[in-house]
C-alpha cells in the first residue's frame, strides 16, 4: 500500500488510538497528581501522535522527519515509564496498564523501524 498520508502509517493509527484511553485512565488517579503525573501522561500521549504527523509533514527532508519521529519514540518510551510509575504508586493496576505498556512498546519499535527505513519506503 502506498503511503499518501500520515494516516496511512500504522504507527500513527496505533498512537492515536492510545490517546483517549490514557486520558480516561488518568482521571482515576489521585487529585494531587492532576498537575503532575496526569498532566505529563496526557501531554506525552498526545505528543506521540503529533510528532508522527509533524515528521510526516517533512517527509521530503528525511533528517528533519526523523528528528520528529525520534521525539515521538521518546514520548512513547516516556509513556511506558509513566505507566510503570502509576502501577508502582498504586494509582492503576498492573492488569489495567499492561496492554498500554505493550502498545507503547510496539509503537516505539515501529518508530525505530520507520526511522531506519524511511528512505527505503
Amino acid at each position: 500500500m502506498a503511503i499518501k498520508s500520515y494516516r496511512d502509517l500504522q504507527v500513527y493509527r496505533r498512537a492515536k488510538a492510545l490517546v483517549v484511553p490514557m486520558h480516561r485512565l488518568v482521571t482515576e488517579f489521585p487529585a494531587h497528581e492532576r498537575f503532575d503525573l496526569c498532566d505529563q501522561m496526557r501531554r506525552a500521549s498526545k505528543s506521540v501522535a503529533a510528532n508522527i504527523v509533524e515528521g510526516y509533514s517533512h517527509k521530503d527532508s528525511p533528517g528533519k522527519a526523523k528528528q520528529f519521529w525520534r521525539n515521538a519514540m521518546g514520548s512513547a518510551n516516556e509513556m511506558v515509564e509513566h505507566l510503570e510509575t502509576a502501577v508502582a504508586l498504586g494509582y492503576a493496576s498492573q492488569d489495567a496498564c499492561r496492554p498500554y505498556i505493550e502498545e507503547y512498546t510496539i509503537t516505539a519499535k515501529q518508530l525505530n523501524k520507520l526511522i531506519q527505513n524511511w528512505q527505503k519506503l
